[in-house]
């Protein structure tokens, strides 16, 4: 199954001058790319740059409108993902392709079961798990329902299904957006055995630490077209960022020119089953107070026990000096209080909706005229945050599940800006954004301080916490370990150590 084809040098994988058009859009402009035997080749760029249309192209769910591929030097037409698959090309999306009420034997022999009389092969199909698990050195219970499985383990799931099929290609999209530090180390252990069994893997990501560790070489696209590609070793993190933007970055983080006032919201004693045990802070007008931890740490529930999305068991909150029990969202948001979700799919947007309906939601009210809805003023307010924070859409009725990550989590924060809260809640506000539209939330998130806003951040990027926060408080086991103040002075070091001991 995983024979060493050639030497380093031999070309698994060229895409040479191929374009693809949507209605009103270029996705990818004379795109050409090679990929080695036994090479991991990232490729980055911002949402909207063609890394997604590239890898279905490659993957048979999109037809190229011109250009050629060649696989092992022989010119190749993928017309379907089935095709792609018996060509040796497997892809493994952000949102997995796996059916969740069968197991993950069912899952990876999906399709090409082996009939024994009028019954499946399970033995045949159990010994194929059991190969391919001592191959990827896995430990998983291949009869457990993959609706069963943390998120890492549907990803290694996936892997095992590829290799299943003699997969010599694999391109892997934001394979660590959701994983653990613990969960990518396995990861990127289970990548540097396949590129010593000779397999050629295609990295999507947006973590460009992640660029510099496991990738080989990198390549950089920008609104459809190929801007470089270079040995990672020849290429500073520096130089890359501007690569990816088209323009001069001269830090990652913008100043901070916001003045911290008066106490806006205090939390007291809140809990929740083992979740969450007895936490308390306060939030200032002006401030962004980080919170870090690994996954699990209670960070995200205790957001929701002051959004009032899960009951709480005890404590109290204060808003502005007065006593609330908010128990429903909507009486969150009444009193001043929104909460950007860490999964904006599924709980920040409608996706089948339409942007601007999208936008509305918690804003109706705004918008209503007795029993009619004021449909222009509606679009004219949706308008002046398409505008003032760049939300990339070609009509106000196109699907928000058809923009970029980054112009989704652009139309969440407009909706809640539309309603003007004072304490705004952000759970991984960047998680699957690219750099330059992550440096205009950043700028955003400050705009909003320097107004007196009190924001709390949520964010696993230990970066992004210091280079953004003014206070950082660190959670473990659904407790406060610890909390930063002077985090000029604060370091990665300082904060895991609070979170892992």
């Amino acid at each position: 199954m995983f024979e060493l084809v050639g030497s380093e040098t031999t070309s698994l994988l060229r895409v040479e001058n191929v374009s693809k058009s949507f209605p009103g859009v270029r996705a990818l402009d004379n795109i050409s790319l090679k990929l080695n035997v036994g090479e991991v080749l990232a490729i980055v760029g911002e949402n909207g740059a063609g890394k997604s249309t590239l890898i279905k192209t490659l993957g048979g769910a999109h037809q190229a409108d011109s250009g050629q591929l060649f696989i092992d030097e022989e010119p190749i037409v993928i017309g379907s993902p089935s095709e792609a698959k018996d060509l040796g090309v497997s892809i493994i999306y952000q949102e997995f392709n796996l059916i969740p009420d069968l197991s993950v034997r069912e899952n990876i022999f999906l399709g090409r079961e082996k009939a024994s009389g009028l019954f499946i092969d399970e033995s045949f199909e159990a010994n194929g798990v059991e190969s391919l698990y001592g191959q990827l050195g896995l430990k998983l219970d291949s009869e457990k329902l993959c609706r069963e499985l943390t998120i890492a383990e549907q990803q290694l799931v996936e892997i095992a299904k590829a290799l299943s099929l003699d997969a010599k290609i694999l391109v892997m999209d934001e394979p660590s957006a959701t994983l653990t530090q613990s969960e990518v180390d396995q990861l990127f252990r289970i990548i540097k055995d396949l590129k010593a069994k000779g397999i050629g893997i295609i990295y999507i990501s947006h973590r460009l630490e992640e660029v510099f560790e496991i990738c080989d070489r990198v390549m950089v696209l920008r609104d459809g077209q190929h801007v470089m590609t270079k040995s990672v070793a020849e290429v500073t993190r520096h130089a890359l960022i501007e690569s990816m933007v088209g323009r001069s970055l001269e830090s990652e983080f913008p100043p901070r020119n916001s003045k911290i006032g008066d106490t806006l919201l205090e939390v007291k004693n809140f809990s929740r089953g083992t979740v969450v045990q007895d936490v308390s802070f306060s939030l200032k007008s002006g401030e962004i107070l980080g919170f870090s931890g690994l996954v699990g740490a209670g960070r995200t529930e205790t957001m929701r026990l002051i959004f009032g999305a899960d009951p709480k068991d005890n404590g109290q909150l204060t808003v502005r000096g007065k006593l609330l029990e908010i128990d429903e969202p909507w009486e969150a948001i009444v009193n001043g209080i929104c909460m950007l979700t860490e999964d904006r799919k599924n709980q920040g947007l409608v996706l089948a909706h339409s942007v601007v309906e999208n936008f509305s939601l918690p804003n109706l009210k705004s918008y209503s005229k007795v029993l009619f809805l004021d449909e222009e003023l509606e679009k004219d307010r949706f308008r002046n945050f398409v505008n003032e924070i760049k939300i990339k859409v070609s009509n106000y009725e196109q699907e928000v599940g058809h923009l970029s990550g980054g112009n989704q989590q652009k139309v969440v924060l407009a909706k809640w800006l539309e309603c003007n809260a004072d304490v705004l809640i952000f759970d991984e506000p960047t998680r699957g954004i690219d750099v330059g539209a992550k440096f205009e939330i950043y700028q955003l998130m400050n705009k909003l301080a320097e107004a007196g806003k009190a924001i709390i951040m949520i964010s696993s990027e230990l970066p992004e916490v210091l280079g953004m926060s003014d206070r950082i408080i660190v959670m473990r086991g659904g407790r406060i370990q610890g909390e930063i103040t002077n985090v000029n002075q604060a370091s990665q070091e300082e904060v895991m150590h609070l979170a892992v001991e």
